[in-house]
């Protein structure tokens, strides 16, 4: 029997939601506007990720671009964390995101703003080397060059970036986990709940936050710093929810 495609694959994961899906075909993204995320976080790239926090910080009315930078590297944090979780979960195999594979549009938003042309994949792999083709793909493969380069448009701390990365990963398991349930795969929501884990171990997140299974819950030790926002408040899984601001 022929093994499932990437393609097929991500479009199955699109299911649980739009922070899940990729766009998949193939084509000229570059014509369309669209940067290698490589491309972001190589030297002389800044301007397109200021551009973005620029624009995140025009449209919530906030004056000082941490603060955007923040939520930009959070929201490209989940959907890096989604589109590669779900292959993990409900197929054991990892989108292959490396070199200039993933395309990112820096004027669009979920789930216009990416695309993985004509995706390949890893091998097909379970327990400890699928969490370690998470962490590769995700963590470092790009979060470690965006938490990089989201420094050279604006001074933020180290701690509450890795905060970020590991709540979003955190909020994307709790989608994940509440949907396999929901489809009678209970079996596959435990999984996901124990590659989580694994990967929350990894010595860049292992210091960001407590991860509750049972819930799957997240109590992190940083804030992102939304009650910032006009209009926002604190999230479900914030320190000053435990300690005031």
């Amino acid at each position: 029997m022929p093994q499932e495609s990437m393609t097929a694959i991500l479009r199955r994961s699109a299911a649980v939601g739009p922070f899940f899906a990729v766009r998949t075909d193939a084509g000229a993204p570059r014509e369309q506007g669209f940067l290698p995320l490589r491309e972001v976080y190589g030297e002389g790239s800044a301007p397109a990720l200021r551009i973005r926090v620029e624009t995140v910080a025009a449209r919530l009315g906030v004056a000082q671009p941490r603060i955007a930078a923040s939520l930009v590297y959070q929201g490209l944090a989940g959907r890096l964390w989604s589109i590669v979780l779900a292959p993990a979960v409900l197929a054991g195999r990892i989108p292959d995101l490396g070199g200039g594979a993933l395309w990112w549009h820096p004027d669009r938003s979920t789930p216009d703003e990416l695309w993985l042309p004509s995706p390949s994949t890893t091998a097909a792999t379970s327990g400890e080397e699928l969490a370690s083709g998470l962490r590769a793909a995700v963590l470092h493969g790009h979060l470690m060059p965006l938490h990089r380069a989201v420094g050279t448009v604006s001074p933020i701390s180290s701690r509450l970036l890795w905060g970020n990365a590991a709540s979003a990963l955190v909020g994307t398991l709790r989608v994940l986990n509440g949907w396999c349930r929901k489809a009678g795969r209970a079996e596959a929501a435990e999984r996901a709940v124990g590659l989580v884990a694994a990967v929350l171990d990894d010595p860049l997140l292992r210091d960001a936050g407590t991860l509750d299974p049972a819930g799957p819950g997240f109590s992190r030790r940083s804030c992102c710093l939304y009650y910032r926002v006009p209009g926002g408040g604190l999230c479900g899984d914030c320190v000053l929810r435990r300690t005031g601001p």
